[in-house]
């Protein structure tokens, strides 16, 4: 629906990407309306086109889609508009005036006879020009959200678009439309391309070969990467833009002069970098050596003494390798402690963590997705908390962030040790940011298994560390013996070792029957496998409820095997809807309470709370990889409620169903988000 008023208050407002909470008063009443309102302040004049929704907590609001500037339409509202700070030079005596001397012609005058302001008590000829320029830039600059829907990029991007290219910012997208790839992630390039081509830009026209090798060296980032190999990359443009070799290898140069790219020669072959990607790197490299090399004023002396402190209190013998790795962090400011499952590592953060208080240390607990900080403090009975929210990126811009980290300076971390577990899934900007957060002086250890899946983002960072052999490392490989009554974590090591799964012969009398190797080769009776599998089957081996602890992993979306198949499979058998229940279909879904679901963006707006043994705590932001399972579908309040797994409750709008998906299964890729 339309709705048309007057902005009367800004409630809050992300600087970052204009996500807007506010007052707005139309003829019949105020309300709150909430959405991406770039360059709209108090007093404006909106056209807005949404939809009422039902907040759990805040009421009744109005959800913006899309909105447009109006002119005020009373002499109550323009003083309004003017006194509202955003015109420079104009308070609100100055505003009274103004309108009062113009009255129904102080538009006219503002756009078309600008120097009769001067006119007016108070304004002089240079600061009436001034103003007017101020009215005509404030006004026309919105235009930006319109234009940028063409390619198909909403609001919460307009802002910074304006913020990057200023008032001209149009005049200069219609003469280069590769700009978009610069500014705003995900944009559509062959939409753009074809923009370009349309207006009258050559085929092997510098502008576009450039913009299609920063456009093949950003998707190559989604895969991981953070270079390409040259002669890759020459043949991903030839074929992406129809252009010849030629072309692209003058543009790389030309890219290279502009400092926008950087090639290196590395073992013979030549890798291709985005300038950010490289910079990052290099940037990683010296801030963990300067780290490692500062004075080591955080180790504790008698460290024999301590440990054996810690393992009478525990009734635990540390093995050989443990008390080394205990000692290993005592001795440098950076450690790495990477091994397989069941080796140790939660017991050795356990001694750390032990040690240190003891001495009157704080130690700090993270890991990269709510799940594994979740499970940290689980293991280790201490808060642990997400690097997301340890580092307060969102705060910040995170399109930014994952460009170029050289730009934030990220508040100093308030601890002496610092420990980062299941660090494989960590990439390089979020290693970057959480170094510029560390002091001298702080103990960094690093926990994980490099030989799990390479974080999401870009780069193999505890991998790379761990092979650059400058990092204290340790190298657990013992596996303890309850960890080694599981077949699951044997098998692991296995196959990280070249070998094939357990024989029959070779299994251990008394080991837990939690690895089961079934082979197939047709898709309908491998999806019969599995919904039987996870609807009892398993039971027979132990107490395994699908609901608590059972995911299904599979490498891809597509297929019968793929997850979206698996999904409606499971569903149909685990949570059918036989009491016909309120479901909400979307996305090609249909969500019922009950489900498991997984939400797949992030998110720093949505607002949750937590109530924990009688403690209540409120906050925003859902992230990536975050699962929880569908408590409520409300019809008449238009709402979904869900429960996290770290106990969060989160209404989403049945507009916003389209951030989740059933996580009954899920892909490996997305598995490293839990």
């Amino acid at each position: 629906m339309e709705i048309t008023g007057q902005i009367q208050g800004i409630i809050y407002k992300n600087e970052i990407n204009s996500y807007t909470i506010a007052e707005f008063e139309t003829e019949e009443e105020s309300t709150t309306i909430v959405g991406y309102l770039p360059f709209v302040n108090e007093g404006e004049s909106l056209k807005l086109i949404g939809k009422f929704v039902e907040h759990k907590e805040y009421g009744r609001q109005f959800k913006v889609d899309t909105f447009e500037k109006i002119m005020p339409q009373t002499l109550g509202a323009l003083e309004r508009y003017l006194a509202n700070g955003n015109i420079k030079g104009i308070g609100e005596a100055l505003a009274k005036r103004i309108v009062k001397k113009f009255g129904e012609e102080t538009i006219h005058v503002f756009k078309y006879e600008p120097k009769r302001l001067a006119e007016v008590k108070g304004i002089s000829a240079n600061k009436a020009t001034e103003m007017a320029e101020d009215f005509i830039q404030n006004w026309e600059v919105w235009q930006i959200v319109g234009f940028l829907e063409r390619f198909g990029i909403g609001a919460e991007h307009a802002k910074k678009v304006f913020d990057l290219l200023g008032n001209n910012a149009i005049e200069q997208i219609e003469a280069n439309p590769y700009l978009l790839i610069d500014i705003a992630r995900g944009v559509d390039f062959k939409q753009i391309d074809k923009m370009a081509l349309d207006l009258g830009m050559n085929y092997d026209n510098e502008k576009r070969v450039t913009s299609g090798i920063k456009y093949g060296l950003i998707r190559s980032t989604y895969n991981g990467h953070t270079c390409v190999l040259k002669t890759n990359l020459i043949e991903f443009v030839i074929n992406l833009l129809d252009v010849s070799k030629e072309n692209v290898e003058d543009g790389l140069i030309a890219l290279k002069v502009k400092d926008e790219i950087v090639i290196e020669n590395r073992d013979g072959e030549e890798y291709t970098y985005l300038n950010a990607f490289f910079n990052t790197e290099a940037e990683i490299a010296i801030r963990i050596n300067r780290l490692q090399n500062a004075n080591n004023i955080k180790k504790v002396t008698g460290i024999e003494k301590e440990l054996k402190k810690v393992e009478a209190n525990s009734k635990i013998e540390l093995s050989k390798k443990q008390k080394e790795a205990v000692k290993l962090v005592n001795d440098n400011n950076v450690t790495i402690i990477t091994g397989g499952p069941g080796t140790g590592k939660t017991t050795i953060i356990k001694t750390i963590i032990d040690i240190y208080e003891e001495k009157g240390k704080k130690v700090v607990l993270c890991a990269p997705t709510g799940r594994a900080a979740k499970r940290m403090t689980e293991t280790t009975g201490k808060e642990a908390s997400t690097l997301h929210r340890l580092l307060e990126i969102g705060k910040i811009d995170e399109d930014s962030l994952y460009k170029n980290t050289s730009n934030y300076e990220g508040a100093p971390i308030d601890g002496d040790l610092i420990i980062v577990d299941e660090m494989s899934m960590v990439d390089m900007f979020l290693m970057n940011y959480l170094l510029k957060c560390i002091y001298q002086g702080t103990k960094l250890i690093l926990v994980g298994d490099e030989n799990q899946l390479a974080s999401v983002g870009p780069g193999s960072v505890l991998k790379d560390l761990i092979h650059s052999e400058q990092i204290a490392t340790i190298h657990l490989d013992k596996i303890f013996r309850q960890a080694a009554k599981s077949k699951i974590v044997l098998n692991a090591h296995r196959v990280n070792q070249g070998e094939g799964f357990l024989k029959k012969d070779e299994q251990e009398e008394g080991m837990k029957e939690d690895f089961f190797f079934i082979k197939g080769i047709q898709q309908e009776k491998m999806l019969a496998e599995v919904v039987s599998l996870c609807t009892g089957r398993l039971q027979n081996y132990g107490d395994y409820d699908f609901f608590q602890n059972i995911q299904v992993l599979s490498p891809t979306k597509k297929g019968m095997l793929g997850t979206k198949e698996l999904n409606k499979a499971l569903q149909q058998q685990l949570n059918p809807n036989y009491d016909n229940l309120p479901e909400k279909a979307s996305m090609g879904a249909v969500f019922r309470a009950g489900d498991r679901v997984m939400q797949i963006k992030n998110n720093y707006d949505i607002y949750w709370e937590k109530n924990i043994s009688g403690k209540k705590e409120m906050g925003s932001g859902v992230f990536n990889g975050e699962i929880g399972t569908i408590t409520e579908i409300n019809e008449r309040e238009k709402q979904v409620e869900i429960r996290f797994d770290d106990e969060k409750i989160a209404w989403y709008e049945f507009s916003d169903l389209d951030q989740i998906e059933h996580s009954y299964a899920i892909t490996i890729h997305k598995s490293q988000r839990k």
